[in-house]
C-alpha cells in the first residue's frame, strides 16, 4: 500500500488514519497492541507519529489487512521475520511501477484510437 503523506518530523492521528484509510480508533489499538509502535504525546495527548512510526504502521497494515494474519500472528511475525520492512518496501516500489505501466498502456490505447 503506498501512503501519501508529505515529508514532515511528526503528523497526527488524522493524517495517518486518513492516509491508511482506517479510523483514528484503528491506529490507537494497534498503538496498544504493538510496542514496536510509540508516538509523542503532547501534553493534551494528542499523538504524533513520526517516519519510524509510519513505516512500522506499513509493515502491521500489510501484514493484518493485506494478508489476513491475525494480531498475535503479526505480532509473532514483525519480532522473529527481520525481512518484513524490505518486503513492504519492494511492494510499494512494484505497486508504483504497476501504476506507472498502466498510464503508460492508457497512453497507447488512446493513441490507438486515434
Amino acid at each position: 500500500m503506498k501512503i501519501n503523506l508529505p515529508d514532515k518530523l511528526y503528523y497526527s492521528i488524522g493524517e495517518v488514519a486518513k492516509a491508511f484509510d482506517v479510523n483514528t480508533s484503528l491506529i490507537r489499538y494497534w498503538e496498544q497492541e504493538f510496542p514496536i509502535i510509540k508516538p509523542k504525546k503532547n501534553k493534551k495527548g494528542n499523538r504524533y507519529f513520526t517516519p519510524e512510526d509510519i513505516k512500522n504502521l506499513q509493515m502491521i497494515y500489510h501484514l493484518v489487512k493485506e494478508k489476513g494474519y491475525t494480531l498475535d500472528g503479526a505480532r509473532i511475525a514483525l519480532t522473529t521475520n527481520s525481512k518484513i520492512s524490505e518486503t513492504v518496501t519492494i511492494i510499494d516500489r512494484l505497486e508504483f511501477v504497476k501504476a506507472e505501466l498502466l498510464k503508460l498502456k492508457e497512453s497507447l490505447v488512446e493513441k490507438d484510437s486515434e
